[in-house]
């Protein structure tokens, strides 16, 4: 009786009504898809029409059909850590709910308002999304999404009503119940609101996720963005492996085009509507050349970026601090619109206020040998531990039955969904066939802290149930997976342990992958950025095989290319495009602090092993003091390659807005070829001065410090190499093993040639640094280098601790003799 009291504004409520403070009433989803609607309409960002379907509505269901104390009797000998028990009971609860019935007031009030938004598209029965909003959702500081269902292309009242009867059900799924439990709410403190919102057609379109932070290393400053063709769900559920883009907030809010990297995803299927008779959705496979093109172009990819980091500022003035956005898009194939169809606050990495650096690392380096597979990287983090392989929680497969996995136990499935997060938390380490950084599997690992290697295609076949392996998160973007139990050091470092020197210390950064996390140790900027990691394992192709390779007749060559630059109109656009990405990644992570971006330095022999530098590369004798650094860039056989390198920096710095960078200069061997290219570089738009360009030389050849005066005239600063110093200095070969006991850079002569340079230097008002791993390992090294008064030491990484270690003894005893 107490319900049939209750008006219809109290079961139903239009979307463009509701807002965040409505989240008790109709839960997150729907509370944030309100609060946009009516906020951030007039910044032009759509949001599909729809209602509420209350919280009193669900309150009414369950009063009707007397189901609140069965439940509760079920739930009072539920045992979570059961998994039989948790199916058993979970499954009893949502049976009951999907047989109930609603209360006339709210069947009729649900209806009739779907006829409304039904009108006014001007169709009978309009396809509708219909999705759980439970009240404990998309909160900022718990992650309840995903544990609710949704259902797509719901057409006509019946279909509605089944829909919102399962989205109630959803509310006792197993994961739902097991992380209520664990996290100490009531189950009935939560309640179920249901979202109704017109479809956006989508599945002729794209559609994604995009976050407003880098997910794996929580990097503030970047918009993440995933999507394929077709309805979102394969995306969301890691079926596929989705196209990837990178949007650098910084430089996009100053109206540069700031895409900093694109990656090209396998999107072989996509979620379409149905065409038989209760077939809401089916999957079907992409053509084969809409699957070589990104699902968005650069327009809608910044159209998008601009949008959720317009949401994020609402977010975080809303909720008065720093608010990151997880994000779900549509592109309607009908009329090419953008729309918002969910924004939830991220809750993993915007709770992780610790400013602790922790570090894994193999212990063993010999064992790497032994590698069984790779995939995806989630975290970095590394796990060991006995493979159970499950492929379905129903035991049919033959694969190992769910209820006898163990604590500690490594997972190895073809993917996981909400359903799996109970034994989830149970494994060291997780390892899916399927899926990119954004599925299910990557997003639960991520907030459990467990290590996930996802997109390992084969890894159930390689492995057996009981087989000792060890997952590494700990190497980068690309997780891995070796045999047997392999011995790992952790170390973590609290930034305040961190001391405060004068002496800059910079960083030598190679990899894009791992430089967001990089820049989150104290740092001036990066010393040396090198080009050649890029080149290696995003390229993978000699530049003048991209140029030549039609001419070459070598099919598989060719083939190989072509399948290379998926997503690229041509072999410069390809080159170009990637070597600006790889290097506006490093510049990005720690913009606006400098990053000295050296040009590209292979040796020969390491072109050699690049796709097609066997039709390009000389035999030599000694590479190492061959055909390398500037000598390549002015020779007719090599100057085209330079100038796409030259067209590639100047794009990270104008198009993507990335000033920060420096370009350094390697190999040079006199004032002459070092005038040739600075001639080249400014025919390319680099030109010394224009938008703030310094050009810096690698002092790494006796010859530049010799003539240090001559080549001061044309820079900004130098970089030694002390490597390559060390080695012409003494005339040695440092990859010789029968003269390495000679290889010291503190010797005299390295020493005294370095003097030269920092007097020389400073009489031109030039700066010097030094980019080697001599400062870190030698702290009398350092002491020389801080008393001759080098600007700045760069090293690696691992290195920085020890080297400010280092030089603030180093500091701190100048000053003491000062004062003595």
């Amino acid at each position: 009786m107490k319900n049939q009291q209750k008006s219809s504004t109290d079961f139903i409520i239009s979307l463009d009504k509701i807002g965040i403070q409505d989240l008790p009433k109709v839960g997150g989803k729907n509370a944030s898809l309100g609060e946009m609607i009516k906020n951030l309409s007039d910044k032009s960002i759509r949001v599909p029409n729809g209602f509420a379907v209350t919280v009193d509505a669900f309150d009414a269901f369950i009063q009707e059909n007397k189901l609140k104390g069965k439940i509760e009797k079920s739930l009072a000998g539920v045992d979570v850590s059961d998994i039989v028990s948790l199916r058993k009971t979970g499954s009893e609860i949502r049976k009951q709910i999907s047989n109930g019935r609603f209360p006339v007031s709210v069947e009729k009030v649900i209806l009739n308002s779907y006829y409304e938004l039904s009108e006014l598209y001007g169709q009978d029965a309009t396809d509708i999304a219909v999705r759980s909003s439970a009240t404990a959702e998309d909160l900022p500081d718990a992650s309840f999404a995903g544990q609710q269902s949704t259902y797509l292309n719901i057409r006509g009242g019946e279909m509605l009503l089944t829909a919102i009867r399962s989205c109630f059900a959803s509310l006792f799924t197993d994961r739902a119940i097991s992380y209520r439990s664990s996290r100490g709410f009531d189950h009935f403190s939560v309640k179920l609101s249901v979202c109704v919102q017109k479809m956006v057609r989508s599945d002729l379109g794209a559609s994604g996720v995009a976050f407003s932070l880098d997910t794996e290393s929580g990097f503030k400053d970047i918009i993440l963005i995933n999507g394929a063709y077709g309805l979102g769900e394969l995306v969301v559920g890691g079926e596929i492996v989705p196209d990837e883009f990178l949007v650098f907030k910084p430089c996009l809010s100053q109206g540069f085009s700031s895409i900093i990297e694109k990656k090209i995803g396998k999107k072989c299927h996509k979620m379409v509507y149905g065409n038989k008779p209760f077939e809401t959705v089916r999957k079907v496979r992409v053509d084969k050349e809409q699957q070589r093109n990104f699902c968005l172009d650069d327009i809608q990819i910044l159209k998008l970026a601009k949008w959720v980091q317009e949401i994020e500022d609402h977010y975080s003035s809303v909720h008065g601090k720093w608010c990151p956005m997880d994000i779900e898009w549509a592109i309607d194939g009908l009329t090419n619109e953008l729309y918002i169809v969910q924004a939830r606050p991220e809750t993993i990495h915007s709770q992780n206020h610790k400013d602790i650096i922790t570090e894994y690392e193999i212990a063993d380096k010999t064992v790497l040998n032994d590698l069984l597979i790779e995939g995806v990287a989630v975290g970095d983090k590394v796990g060991t531990g006995a493979v159970r392989r499950i492929f379905t929680l129903d035991g049919r497969d033959g694969s190992s039955d769910e209820t006898e996995f163990k604590e500690g136990e490594i997972l190895v499935t073809e993917m996981t969904d909400p359903d799996w997060e109970p034994l989830m938390k149970k494994a060291s380490a997780i390892i899916t066939e399927k899926g990119g950084r954004t599925c299910h599997a990557a997003i639960v690992a991520r907030e459990m802290g467990v290590p996930a290697v996802v997109g390992a295609v084969g890894a159930g076949n390689l492995m057996e149930d009981g087989q000792q392996v060890t997952v590494s998160c700990a190497e980068g973007s690309v997780g891995k997976v070796y045999k047997g139990k392999i011995d790992f050091k952790k170390k973590e470092t609290a930034y305040s342990d961190f001391p405060s020197i004068e002496t800059p210390i910079m960083m030598n950064v190679g990899s894009p992958e791992l430089a967001f996390q990089y820049s989150k140790i104290p740092n001036s900027g990066v010393g040396l950025a090198r080009q050649e990691f890029i080149i290696n394992n995003h390229i993978k192709v000699h530049p003048l095989a991209l140029l030549k390779h039609r001419d070459l007749k070598d099919r598989a060559l060719s083939e190989t290319i072509s399948d290379l630059m998926a997503g690229y109109a041509s072999e410069k656009d390809f080159y170009v495009n990637k070597l600006a990405q790889g290097v506006a990644k490093i510049a990005a992570a720690f913009y606006p602090k400098k990053v000295i971006t050296r040009l590209s330095d292979f040796k020969s022999n390491e072109y050699f092993n690049l796709l097609g530098g066997k039709y390009f590369e000389p035999d030599e004798e000694n590479p190492m003091i061959g055909w390398r650094g500037a000598s390549r860039y002015y020779s007719e056989a090599f100057r085209e390659a330079f100038n796409w390198e030259c067209q590639a920096l100047k794009k990270a710095r104008e198009e993507f807005g990335l000033t920060n960078i420096t370009i350094m200069v390697p190999f040079c061997r006199t004032p002459q070829e070092l005038e040739k290219v600075v001639t080249i570089m400014a025919e390319n738009g680099l030109i010394r001065g224009k938008n703030g360009l310094e050009i810096y030389l690698m002092a790494e050849l006796p010859s530049n410090i010799i003539l240090a005066d001559q080549f001061a005239q044309m820079i900004d600063g130098f970089s030694i190499g002390s490597n390559d110093l060390t080695q012409l200095a003494l005339g040695l070969d440092r990859d010789s093993s029968l003269v390495a006991h000679l290889y010291d850079e503190r010797n005299d002569a390295v020493k005294g040639l370095i003097k030269t340079l920092l007097a020389t230097a400073k009489k031109h008002g030039k700066k010097v640094g030094i980019c080697g791993q001599g400062p870190s390992d030698f702290p009398d090294f350092s002491e020389f280098l801080v008393s001759e008064g080098i600007n700045s030491v760069s090293v690696t990484p691992d290195s920085v601790l020890k080297t400010l270690k280092v030089i603030q003894k180093v500091e701190e005893a100048k000053v003491h003799a000062q004062l003595v």
